[in-house]
């Protein structure tokens, strides 16, 4: 049996300066780690450790059969933020550049940083900085601060905040996505946030508008792609009202991409 090969990577992301910001950081956190398999300063027994479940009641109601992402709103900076998405699969916390700036917490907190993000298809994204804010969540007695450390990414996205595994180590979190709630111990007993099933569809719902008016990539075999004189005037003429050319990011946009397939195949770049 002859195996197929490999078509390519599918990718989380990843990055970020939680394994330290620089080769000398990196190396200091690998002593660390090593020192800590030595020498166990803190133990703390199955006694002591709060007990953390989920029980069938909490997946009553229109939330017992669903797909819905982990969406939560939470204290950020004494500001309430709505849409943070729960990523376990996140190793940075980010904090995304539009919400960034409507905190109007200005550039003096951002510390710069040197370690790229890699997202999802591999692509690097450079963070415009990193900044420490304090995050509550959870009500009542039973709440929890920390202050945790956000990169700032300049890229579109329908979420305001995602929260990736530093936070969710730091608070000694537990996720369910078929309860929609976070869970973690607190000092008053066990913390909860549960999760927005309408904020999270309607982030759903953005995230696929965005894609939709996006600018697309033409990457058909078939078609052929002529720019500038090399063009005949007659096609020119025809095409030029349907395309539009980004010359930044060397894409084309498009009313229909049904609409291009079935014209002629020479398509002018305005």
């Amino acid at each position: 049996m002859t195996t197929s090969p490999r078509k390519g990577l599918i990718r989380m992301i990843t990055g970020g300066p939680s394994g330290g910001d620089s080769h000398q950081a990196r190396s200091q956190v690998r002593e660390a780690h090593q020192i800590s398999i030595k020498e166990v300063l803190d133990v703390e027994t199955m006694e002591d450790a709060p007990l953390i479940q989920f029980g069938r009641a909490e997946r009553s109601g229109p939330r017992a059969m669903h797909n819905d992402a982990l969406v939560i709103t939470a204290i950020l900076a004494n500001y309430e933020v709505r849409r943070i998405f729960i990523d376990s699969g996140s190793s940075a916390d980010i904090l995304f550049g539009e919400a960034y700036d409507q905190m109007q917490l200005g550039d003096v907190s951002l510390e710069k940083v040197n370690t790229s993000l890699y997202g999802f298809a591999g692509e690097v994204v450079h963070p415009r900085g990193m900044v420490s804010l304090p995050l509550t969540m959870g009500r009542g007695t039973a709440r929890k601060t920390c202050l945790l450390k956000f990169l700032v990414v300049d890229v579109p996205s329908a979420y305001n905040v995602i929260l990736g595994r530093p936070t969710l180590n730091t608070f000694q979190a537990v996720i369910s996505t078929y309860h929609m709630k976070i869970k973690f111990p607190t000092p008053g007993g066990i913390g909860e946030v549960q999760g927005d099933p309408l904020q999270s569809r309607r982030c759903w719902t953005l995230s696929v508008e965005e894609r939709r008016g996006a600018e697309m990539t033409l990457k058909t075999r078939s078609l052929l792609v002529r720019k500038g004189r090399r063009l005949r005037k007659k096609s020119r003429k025809q095409q030029k009202p349907l395309l539009r050319c980004n010359r930044q990011k060397n894409c084309l946009t498009s009313r229909s991409y049904q609409e291009i397939l079935t014209k002629p195949r020479e398509l002018a770049l305005t």
